[in-house]
């Protein structure tokens, strides 16, 4: 199995020289529904051969800056034998000064990310877009399971939560209501988008669980919400975030792929690609 997000010319991916790494992280454990998001880094870099690497927006050709592609993390036996993995993994990209970018796998798959950012970045805030709140103390007999995933982040760094649509009354005792963005009250906001800006510090990690997207734009999930965002509010949010705030690092998670439909994985690679055109068209 090949991992080389992009497929470009050897000259841009060699480690050493690139600004950017990838770090698959294909891990299923903890889902609990429709399996298969540990196909989804695989699934992702596949659709990314098949993009333009002109960026249009930002009149740019961002992978000219590097971005390397490492081996998977391949460590199964428990979400918290893969966190402490991911965190080991991530840890050594931050020494290394390369700028991160996780494709999972479930969401669990962040949580190493969050502490490895914690150790480096002094104050920072995590930005989860997301259908599900994941605040969960434990959920079936683990505290790194995907459902617990924010909670251990607010643990580490301020939260602000964006396109939230499902939660359990378990979890209310974790969330911030001044901090959690309900999916119904961004359609009825014309300055929501300033608004989460105003909650975040000036360093920023964000996870992106791609339902939360409306299944309309992207149905290949474990979890799929109906309601959700549109591709084009994510990007202009993250436009926003990125004039006002430093971006240090993101991942993209839960993408469950459908072999009848390469649609969502090529939007989950496009993605990726235009976080990374705005972020460094004027590095």
């Amino acid at each position: 199995m090949e991992w080389s997000y992009g497929g470009f010319e050897e000259e841009y991916t060699g480690y050493g020289n690139a600004r950017i790494a990838v770090l698959p992280v294909p891990y299923d454990g903890t889902s609990t529904w429709i399996k298969g998001a540990d196909r989804g880094p695989q699934a992702i870099i596949e659709a990314s051969v098949n993009m333009e690497f002109y960026d249009i927006e930002t009149d740019t050709e961002v992978y000219k800056r590097g971005i390397a592609t490492l081996d998977p993390v391949l460590e199964k036996d428990s979400p918290e034998a893969l966190s402490d993995e991911v965190e080991i993994r991530v840890d050594a990209l931050l020494n290394d000064g390369k700028f991160p970018v996780l494709i999972g796998g479930e969401h669990s798959v962040s949580i190493g990310a969050f502490r490895a950012f914690a150790k480096h970045c002094g104050e920072f805030s995590i930005l989860q877009l997301d259908a599900h709140s994941d605040m969960r103390d434990t959920y079936e007999g683990s505290d790194h399971n995907h459902a617990c995933v924010m909670a251990r982040a607010r643990e580490l760094a301020p939260v602000v939560q964006v396109g939230i649509r499902s939660s359990d009354s378990a979890e209310k005792h974790n969330i911030d209501p001044e901090r959690i963005f309900y999916a119904h009250e961004i359609q009825e906001s014309s300055d929501w988008m300033y608004n989460v800006s105003l909650k975040l510090k000036d360093n920023v990690y964000i996870t992106i669980d791609l339902d939360v997207f409306d299944p309309a734009y992207m149905p290949s999930t474990g979890t799929p919400e109906p309601d959700g965002l549109r591709y084009r509010e994510v990007i202009n949010l993250l436009k926003l975030i990125n004039e006002r705030h430093n971006i240090i690092g993101f991942d993209v998670v839960e993408l469950c792929p459908n072999p009848d439909n390469k649609a969502p994985d090529f939007l989950a690679s496009k993605l990726i690609y235009q976080i990374l055109s705005m972020r460094f068209q004027n590095e």
